[in-house]
């Protein structure tokens, strides 16, 4: 879809730091992340909400959303993440997608009031985009589910 900046990053022509691409998504570090290292996750077509992913696109999508929340605490030294998503209501982009969120006993993080931690700048961004992809990376694990 033409004006959705997720489709955009998808398409390359949005610039995002990338994480992790494979074929059945992509995910990118979120400009206005709850804490440094939050990862969005998209499917490749645009697509606006969980009930209109296609059946043969579920097991792919998710695995790899399962596969970043591994990633993601590895390489940030963190204990665990925390996995959600909006349909349609708060969904500040119009495209599905899946926020992995890194997270440690006694961040702050209480219910569904989120601050937002900037990063220092695209450095920064860089940095936390690229360590996370390595571990990503380094688990091995494709899009098929089975380690390399």
């Amino acid at each position: 879809m033409a004006d959705c900046v997720f489709c955009g990053i998808v398409a390359g022509d949005v610039p995002a730091f990338k994480v992790a691409d494979e074929p059945s998504g992509l995910a990118f570090l979120d400009t206005r992340p709850v804490f440094k290292g939050h990862v969005l996750v998209v499917p490749r077509p645009h697509i606006v909400q969980l009930t209109e992913l296609p059946a043969d696109l579920i097991g792919g999508y998710f695995g790899l959303v399962q596969r970043l929340s591994a990633a993601v605490p590895a390489a940030l030294g963190t204990t665990g993440t925390f996995v959600a998503m909006n349909n349609l209501v708060s969904q500040s982009v119009p495209h599905l997608h899946t926020h992995v969120v890194p997270r440690t006993k006694g961040d702050g993080l209480r219910g569904f009031f989120w601050p937002r931690h900037k990063y220092a700048g695209d450095e920064e961004a860089a940095e936390f985009a690229e360590n996370i992809g390595k571990e990503y990376r380094r688990l091995g694990v494709t899009d098929s589910g089975r380690r390399e």
